[in-house]
């Protein structure tokens, strides 16, 4: 079976046709014209089960396509906290980093995926104060572009409770407190004074 095939199945969600494939020698960990591993292509389809099985065969939740995301990254990133929860189990490696440098959490924070937050920054080890290219943590992101509602108020609860440290400033020197008073985000700047 060439790749092309291979992806198709992935993106199909045959999983009977992958799975005999793989017990058939293919490759796990082949990749499309933009080096998307078959495990990454079905995290950017929300195919959970194919993602599972690709896991059981040994796919690397670890692997970059060429815009640095990995299977990880992107299950942090679009909030798909079950994935996430797989990829964990399965080596996700906290040194890999996205196009802005970003770790799976810094993402999940700016899009209020208040779950894949918790389970993230509640993860053994796990790098809750990671600076990315823009200068800002987990918690910096979230109050600069989130907008303030509920779930972002809640975030900012997790990353505290977790023991995100909330005096880091940006590159600019300013604080997420600083932030959040700057942008009348009044709940959250109470919660970081």
């Amino acid at each position: 079976m060439n790749t092309a095939e291979m992806i198709k199945l992935v993106e199909t969600n045959d999983l009977a046709a992958v799975e005999q494939a793989l017990e058939s020698g293919a490759s796990v960990n082949i990749t499309d014209d933009n080096q998307r591993s078959l495990l990454l292509i079905a995290t950017n389809n929300r195919l959970v089960d194919m993602a599972e099985l690709l896991v059981a065969h040994g796919a690397d939740v670890n692997q970059q396509a060429d815009n640095k995301d990995s299977p990880f990254l992107y299950a942090g990133a679009s909030g798909q906290t079950e994935l996430v929860q797989l990829y964990l189990d399965n080596g996700a490696n906290f040194e890999i980093f996205n196009r802005y440098h970003g770790s799976a959490l810094i993402p999940a924070c700016e899009r209020g995926h208040v779950e894949t937050v918790r389970l993230l920054a509640n993860t053994k080890n796990y790098p809750i104060d990671h600076i990315n290219r823009l200068g800002w943590t987990a918690l910096l992101e979230t109050v600069i572009l989130g907008d303030g509602s509920a779930p972002y108020q809640e975030i900012v609860q997790i990353l505290k409770d977790a023991g995100a440290k909330l005096d880091m400033p940006d590159h600019d020197g300013v604080t997420a407190l600083q932030h959040a008073q700057r942008k009348g985000f009044t709940a959250i700047a109470r919660m970081l004074q």
